[in-house]
């Protein structure tokens, strides 16, 4: 089969690379357009071309989907089928053109989580279990035929890119499978509407915003640490602490749920040496690596060597 793959960040390279390393026919590749980066804003190509240049194979990078330029030449490359990673919303007229259809790599298990942000979603709502699907894209976004799907278990103090990580190699060998069985004409489609019934809880996983991103302390010391963990390490969660006196946003990257039942909404509890713990609505939760505003990511035992834990506030 002839396929074009699209994909952009590093989670997509996984999946490019298996099928290349498995002889699959990959024709040509779509990603995002090069962009400025860095204090010299020089131009940074994605992961993605970076791997196609590296396996000579053709780079496209429209600026619009929908461009006729682009389309034709699209079409000029007689795909038998597409296969989406990480990328970006299609318009019909992409995605309709294989004759085999396209098919998209998902980091939830459909039909829950579906969105921009499932591996994030999962961890902050206290998921235990998650996983990676595959399914034909059709116009609702996340909302095609089902082939393949692979369950992951999601540790108590997992983070999203320890689950990233995880879920990247999950996914590739899932979109291998996916194309093995396209090329044999024998796979599975199951409508999603099946999987849904009156009783079913659908949880979405919308794109994440800064507001987003702000601890709640009058929540449970179990959904602060997950909301943490969750955005941990992008795009972090964070909190108004006031430091000496200045208010200032701080960025919390790792935490612990305390021992202790009880605790004050917003009190902290420090040794001043080796451990920092904020009260939240029921019991307390360790804070273990934060990165204050200009600054990068430190333990606390490095913050609390730097700072006068006495001065600290928790701004709610």
């Amino acid at each position: 089969m002839r396929i074009i793959f699209m994909g952009t960040p590093d989670f997509a390279v996984e999946s490019l690379k298996v099928l290349v390393e498995n002889h699959c026919n990959v024709v040509a590749v779509i990603t995002a357009p090069d962009k400025p980066a860095g204090r010299g804003q020089k131009l940074r190509e994605t992961p993605v071309k970076v791997y196609a240049n590296q396996n000579n194979i053709p780079v496209l990078q429209p600026p619009r989907l929908k461009n006729p330029e682009f389309l034709e030449e699209l079409r000029s490359y007689k795909a038998d089928l597409q296969i989406v990673v990480a990328f970006r919303m299609l318009p019909e007229i992409i995605w309709a053109m294989p004759p085999k259809g396209t098919f998209n790599l998902h980091g939830s298990l459909l039909p829950q989580y579906r969105g921009a942000a499932p591996i994030n979603w999962a961890i902050m709502n206290g998921e235990e279990q998650t996983g990676v699907t595959t399914f034909f894209i059709e116009k609702e976004i996340d909302t095609g035929k089902i082939m393949f799907t692979d369950t992951l278990d999601i540790g108590e103090n997992m983070t999203a890119g320890e689950l990233h990580d995880e879920m990247m190699v999950a996914g590739a060998n899932l979109v291998l499978k996916t194309v093995r069985a396209i090329e044999k004409n024998e796979y599975p489609v199951v409508a999603q509407n099946e999987l849904i019934n009156s009783e079913t809880e659908l949880k979405e996983a919308p794109k994440i915003h800064k507001e987003t991103c702000q601890i709640n302390w009058n929540k449970t010391a179990s959904e602060v640490h997950n909301h943490i963990r969750g955005l941990s390490p992008y795009p972090a969660a964070w909190a108004e602490l006031k430091v000496n006196g200045k208010q200032q946003a701080v960025k919390i990257f790792e935490s612990r749920v305390a021992d202790n039942k009880s605790g004050i909404t917003g009190k902290i509890d420090t040794d001043n040496k080796t451990y920092l713990s904020v009260g939240t609505a029921l019991g307390s939760v360790h804070i273990l690596s934060l990165q204050m505003p200009g600054k990068k990511r430190i333990s606390i035992e490095e913050f609390l060597r730097g700072y006068d834990a006495n001065s600290l506030e928790v701004v709610l």
